[in-house]
């Protein structure tokens, strides 16, 4: 599957303040492009991102919603990762590449969705390692810049609760409330960002393909399915870890994917085993995100998962800072994921229902939305951005900067919710978790679900 992946940042260099700035959308990618490929004999510390030499090139074709096909007729799958880069699956291995860009002398930058960063290929079995980059056969002008990439001064004044939202939400019929958490103005407004995923991207997409059953297999499977569901009550028994802090690092993606492996492995075990997992292995040593600038569960729960295993957080201890090296224990046994897949396939085809589906037959799983101002002051009940918008048309990109953990669902006079875990400690929200509504893709919930599969041993 070619999955083109424009993720921030590289682990084990100082990461940047967000995501990578690169922009590209699912029509920059879709389309013939030639792959050029290194000699695969290398394991997973082969350090790609300066590899220029490369032996082999073919073409392949990204077709709509998800088929990759190369020159001689061998077909295989492909995803965008939000808008980052892509990864491809074929003939028995894996590529994985983020996007290419130019950073301009102004601070704008050129999204260069034409071309990739130098990437990652494996086979199946994540073994012959090799480094490849890819190069769309019509070259198309630079995109316009995305966003800035200055760092305004304004980052680092203190954050200021906005107590007139709090009352507002508060006088409102809203259904749920706010509150105004002391805690919050120890933080800049850079601390704030990183708190939620990041600085925003400004990338505004439009709603996803949606579930590819018919009306009748819909209602066949939403009938079959419990009315509502709890992982952290499953006849009487809790199969999801303790809330935790990530503090002021934008490191929720590491959170919400050890949370989710976490549970995984409670469940596969009857909570015989009950591991608490390291976001610092992640925000440290991972290749495949940007350490406290922010990543994507797709890449760390699935991608890292699989290549290099999770540690245990006694392995490397969470410091909420990024790291020149990587400093987690060698000799630490590691556990590994061997399936990862975006819920309903592939980027874009995530719905309601295939999440309830997931949820419910395989566990907990990492999501990613989009937090705006108001979600920070919620402190119960069911909630809803007062100023949500509907989007048309296909497009799999949202605005999706914060990633959770998705633990339940229900309905609470006569309005459906997610139950969700949070990674901002234990006072936040409801003992640091949330509802948010549910069946409406409030804020981009809806459409960056990933499953994965793990094994406990």
């Amino acid at each position: 599957m070619l999955l083109f992946v424009l993720v921030m940042g590289l682990a084990l260099v100082a990461p940047s303040l967000a995501d990578t700035p690169a922009n590209c959308s699912f029509e920059d990618i879709r389309g013939s492009w030639t792959l050029y490929e290194g000699r695969p004999v290398g394991n997973n510390a082969i350090h790609c991102p300066s590899h220029n030499t490369f032996d082999k090139k073919f073409n392949v074709l990204l077709e709509y919603p998800d088929l990759a096909e190369d020159q001689y007729g061998n077909v295989g799958t492909w995803t965008i990762i939000y808008n980052q880069g892509f990864e491809v699956r074929l003939m028995g291995r894996v590529y994985f590449a983020f996007s290419d860009y130019n950073e301009n002398g102004d601070g704008s930058v050129d999204s260069l969705c034409h071309r990739t960063k130098t990437g990652w290929s494996h086979d199946f079995m994540t073994h012959n390692w090799a480094c490849f980059r890819g190069q769309k056969l019509m070259q198309v002008e630079p995109a316009p810049a995305s966003h800035q990439m200055v760092r305004e001064a304004s980052d680092q004044v203190m954050h200021r609760n906005n107590q007139d939202r709090v009352n507002f939400i508060n006088s409102g019929d809203f259904g749920w409330t706010a509150a105004a958490y002391p805690e919050h103005e120890q933080f800049t407004r850079l601390d704030i960002q990183r708190r939620s995923g990041g600085h925003l991207s400004r990338v505004y997409g439009m709603s996803r393909l949606g579930s590819p059953l018919s009306s009748r297999q819909e209602r066949a499977l939403r009938d079959r399915l419990p009315r509502a569901w709890d992982w952290r009550d499953v006849r009487g028994v809790s199969y999801v870890s303790p809330i935790r802090n990530q503090g002021t690092c934008g490191s929720c993606y590491a959170f919400a994917s050890m949370a989710a492996l976490e549970s995984r492995v409670r469940i596969l075990t009857n909570n015989t085993m009950q591991p608490v997992f390291s976001p610092q292995d992640i925000v440290s040593c991972s290749q495949y995100s940007q350490g406290c600038a922010g990543g994507f569960p797709y890449l760390v729960a699935g991608k890292y998962g699989m290549d290099y295993g999770v540690v245990k957080e006694s392995c490397n201890p969470y410091k909420g800072t990024d790291t020149n090296q990587c400093t987690t224990d060698p000799s630490c046994h590691r556990i590994f994921t061997y399936a990862f897949r975006y819920v309903g396939g592939f980027y874009g085809a995530c719905s309601e229902l295939e999440m309830m589906r997931t949820l419910v037959e395989k566990g907990p799983l990492p999501v990613g939305f989009e937090v705006y101002p108001d979600f920070r002051d919620y402190s119960g009940g069911i909630y809803h951005h007062v100023t949500s918008t509907r989007k048309f048309g296909f497009d799999p990109l949202e605005l999706t900067n914060h990633n959770v953990l998705l633990v339940g669902y229900g309905e609470e006079n006569g309005r459906k919710y997610w139950s969700v875990k949070n990674s901002w400690g234990d006072n936040w929200g409801e003992e640091g978790f949330f509802r948010i509504e549910r069946g409406t893709d409030m804020c981009g919930f809806e459409s960056l679900a990933v499953d994965i599969d793990v094994s406990p041993y």
